[in-house]
């Protein structure tokens, strides 16, 4: 099943919003964002997995993963966590990373402020992406973030109501 996903794009803001709702409680979904082995089940998508090397969810902590494509290929990235408003609101900086987890310089990192609002179909999910700069928010885009991001909300989507069923 596919999550209505909003996800609008502003340029000159060098920033992207996007929305999703699901049919659950915010503690499930916040679980989804905050649990190494529920992280590892939608975070990359399809036929890409994603492998959680170091998860320490603290203000300040930090998240290690790779991206592991279907031929092993990895693109190894990280999240610094520096605002955690449980189960509320997450902010985090997400980069690329090198082999040791440290971020690399030629792909920029972005800002992230994830909201978890319950409401009466579930929850709705808000995400404010930040750039650095116009051209920063292009190159992810033209990296395909928009179409991997939306795929692993439908993934993370699908999860839940696997796990709502008897």
């Amino acid at each position: 099943m596919k999550s209505n996903i909003v996800f609008n794009k502003d340029f000159e803001a060098a920033t992207v919003f996007v929305m999703a709702t699901y049919k659950s409680t915010p503690a499930l979904v916040w679980d989804y964002f905050t649990k190494q082995e529920l992280l590892d089940q939608w975070w990359a998508p399809n036929p890409w997995r994603c492998e959680t090397s170091n998860l320490d969810f603290r203000e300040c902590g930090q998240w290690n993963y790779a991206m592991v494509g279907p031929d092993n290929e990895r693109h190894r990235a990280g999240v610094i966590y520096e605002e955690i408003n449980a189960p509320r609101s997450i902010s985090w900086t997400d980069f690329f990373a090198d082999e040791n987890g440290n971020p690399t310089l030629e792909i920029p990192s972005v800002n992230w402020l994830i909201g978890f609002t319950g409401i009466e179909e579930g929850t709705k999910l808000t995400i404010n992406i930040h750039f650095n700069s116009e051209n920063d928010m292009k190159m992810i885009l033209d990296m395909g973030f928009e179409e991997g991001f939306k795929m692993g909300l439908n993934q993370l989507a699908e999860l839940i109501n696997e796990k709502d069923r008897p």
